[in-house]
């Protein structure tokens, strides 16, 4: 028995479009592309887009002398061969964006600080503050697009719960705004405002800011315009939680561009629980895949997908593959892969010696978009690695550290070479509109349903209307 694997191939990096109609508006840099391009949306989103603040009491100069550092420009102090200077909102997205007028900006209480410090439960005290600061501004909700939260770093203690208390003041506020869709941005003193490199901070809350409005700052250039990417993700609540359905299941739908952010909910009834992974029966599932097919098809006049192609971390149980088939029986291929992070391959690249003919290790690691196959369903994708045309000098590795790993691909079903589903994958790890990185390691089905998970077992009432993702970013 032969010890080899197979022989490698190598995926190039995936273009990025930013615009609808102009083919040559394309870059693999997402940075780049949208400083010679603009953003693919330009001109759809309104302007100004109006920021609301929140903030503790005498503390809102903070959030104005934030957005004041949006609008100007700021060199670039790292990641020197990838991030390029911050030249202004409005010079990055076409629009400008300000403070929303009167009745906008609230501040807590001056009680509230010492109400908080003296409690055992800071967190349900800065909750419970919070969240009636946001009601109350959803009565001028006509009068702003994105509500920005000052959180100061005093308020650590009110972050987490108490030790075995499943509280995250993050999640706990996206869940109660994503369920009055209204897109928050928090600010924390100790990460947005104290980062030394602030070009860094400028692009991260710049681009989140103009996704967070409704805009659209890149889609995927080259992908088949007849797929669907579906990504399935499972939350479990608590024991303790008083709700009688412990799973929550949302199947997140984009479309062939990568730019369908939306997704759907439910309470899941038919549910299996194998060392701590639910598994839906053929019923359940068959249900989130039929409501996922029916968001595409209000994006696409009624068509159904060509192609559907579905991820998550844990495996495709035998009633899961059949509840996947049954709905999606009008497709002409489903692809159902499994796709694993924590796997013990490694890599190394090999490069030949041009005066011994022999091979020598690399000055830089395995490039981005290698592919081996391990066999007929399963393969090893780099989505981390070197990738080249992003560095005058030649080569760029994001992180510059560690030995990358590869995802293990596993196909529970479908046909065919590795290419197009790996592609896919590759592809969808730039579509992280909330980041500033040139990828991600996941792609955003998997990416974005760990945040979604986090979130969506908070909402108390799921509704059976689709959730637009810029309410949870």
């Amino acid at each position: 028995m032969s010890s080899e694997i197979s022989t490698h191939i190598w995926l190039p990096e995936p273009k990025l479009a930013f615009h609808p109609d102009r083919q040559s508006d394309q870059d693999i840099h997402p940075l780049r592309g949208l400083l010679r391009f603009g953003p693919h949306s330009s001109g759809l989103v309104p302007d100004p887009i109006r920021v609301a603040t929140i903030a503790p009491a005498g503390e809102s100069r903070h959030l104005y002398g934030f957005m004041k550092e949006l609008n100007s420009v700021v060199k670039a102090t790292e990641r020197a061969e990838y991030l390029p200077e911050w030249p202004g909102f409005h010079s990055v997205f076409g629009l400008h964006m300000r403070g929303a007028g009167a009745g906008c900006h609230i501040e807590l209480d001056t009680e509230f600080e010492a109400e908080f410090h003296a409690s055992s439960t800071p967190h349900i005290v800065l909750a419970d503050r919070l969240i009636r600061k946001i009601q109350a501004l959803e009565a001028h909700r006509d009068k702003f697009d994105v509500l920005f939260i000052y959180i100061p770093q005093r308020w650590t203690p009110g972050y987490t719960g108490s030790h075995g208390e499943d509280f995250d003041l993050h999640d706990h506020l996206k869940a109660a705004t994503a369920a009055r869709r209204l897109p928050v941005q928090f600010v924390r003193e100790d990460k947005a405002l104290a980062y030394p490199h602030r070009a860094s901070v400028m692009w991260r809350i710049g681009l989140a800011l103009y996704a967070k409005a409704g805009g659209v700052p890149w889609k995927l250039a080259e992908t088949d315009a007849e797929t669907a990417y579906i990504g399935i993700s499972y939350a479990v609540r608590p024991p303790d939680s008083g709700r009688s359905r412990f799973v929550t299941c949302c199947s997140q739908v984009f479309d062939a561009e990568g730019s369908g952010l939306e997704f759907v909910a439910y309470d899941a009834h038919e549910v299996e629980v194998q060392r701590e992974n639910p598994f839906l029966s053929r019923t359940e599932m068959f249900r989130v895949m039929t409501r996922s097919v029916d968001l595409y098809r209000r994006r696409h006049a009624g068509r159904s997908p060509r192609r559907v192609m579905v991820h998550k971390t844990t495996e495709f149980k035998q009633d899961e593959i059949d509840g996947c088939m049954e709905a999606l029986h009008l497709c002409e291929a489903v692809d159902l892969v499994q796709i694993v992070e924590d796997v013990g391959w490694r890599g190394i690249r090999i490069d030949l010696d041009k005066e011994t003919k022999k091979g020598k290790p690399a000055s830089f690691p395995v490039s981005r978009g290698t592919l081996i196959g391990l066999g007929s369903r399963e393969a090893l994708l780099w989505t981390h690695g070197d990738v080249r045309g992003i560095s005058d000098r030649g080569a760029y590795f994001q992180g510059a550290r560690s030995t990358p790993r590869p995802l293990r691909l596993v196909r529970h079903a479908g046909h065919g070479s590795w290419d197009e589903a790996a592609l896919a994958i590759l592809a969808l790890t730039k579509m992280n509109w909330n980041n500033d990185a040139l990828y991600d390691p996941l792609p955003v089905t998997i990416g974005y349903s760990k945040v979604l998970a986090r979130v969506v077992k908070r909402m108390s009432g799921l509704g059976s209307a689709p959730y637009q993702f810029r309410f949870f970013m």
